[in-house]
């Protein structure tokens, strides 16, 4: 959407067969459009940590930007207020907080490579759900078994899971897989 008035108005469109429960805008102004104990049409089909249905057991969060730019101090400070009470209410803890990429890899982008995880996980808002067990290959199927682990359990191929657990954990990464996509999810590919 353009703006953030646009995605308040599709989002409370039932033609667009599509919803969430708060969208906040890059002024930090916050719309509650749907009662948390509710369910919102955010997400769609997708997986995370093995459960299906996404819709059915998350609170949407949607946020006004395109994901070509920082997310504006506003709008981070509002999803810092916003979360510690829905994780309190609901009893969410950080390494249940998911970006739409998480749970949809190659359908979704958002919160996009711009977005601030790092500062959520500061603010124990979020964090990786990675363990380490020791010495790993640098291989597709070595990464993708890390990635299940960590909670990507969405079926995709690997290529976009990768480009899923770079988008969340490393933006900046390119190119094919590498010893340092391992790191993120609590590994070192190479050895402990």
């Amino acid at each position: 959407m353009e703006s953030a008035e646009a995605a308040l108005e599709r989002l409370c469109d039932p033609q667009a067969e599509v919803s969430a429960h708060y969208l906040i805008g890059m002024d930090g102004h916050l719309w509650q459009m749907v009662d948390e104990a509710d369910r919102a049409w955010h997400a769609g089909a997708g997986s995370w940590c093995g459960v299906d249905d996404i819709n059915s057991r998350s609170i949407g969060i949607e946020l006004d930007n395109g994901g070509t730019h920082p997310f504006a101090e506003p709008q981070m400070a509002a999803l810092e207020r916003l979360l510690p009470g829905i994780m309190e209410r609901w009893g969410i803890l950080p390494e249940g907080i998911i970006g739409h990429s998480d749970m949809a890899p190659g359908r979704k982008h958002d919160p996009g490579p711009r977005f601030d995880w790092a500062r959520l996980e500061r603010g124990e808002l979020a964090a990786r759900r990675g363990y380490d067990e020791g010495p790993q290959d640098v291989t597709p199927h070595a990464f993708r078994a890390l990635a299940h682990d960590a909670g990507f359990t969405a079926e995709t191929d690997d290529e976009t899971l990768l480009a899923a657990v770079r988008l969340r954990y490393r933006p900046w990464g390119k190119g094919p897989l590498v010893q340092a996509d391992f790191i993120p999810l609590g590994h070192t590919a190479l050895g402990t």
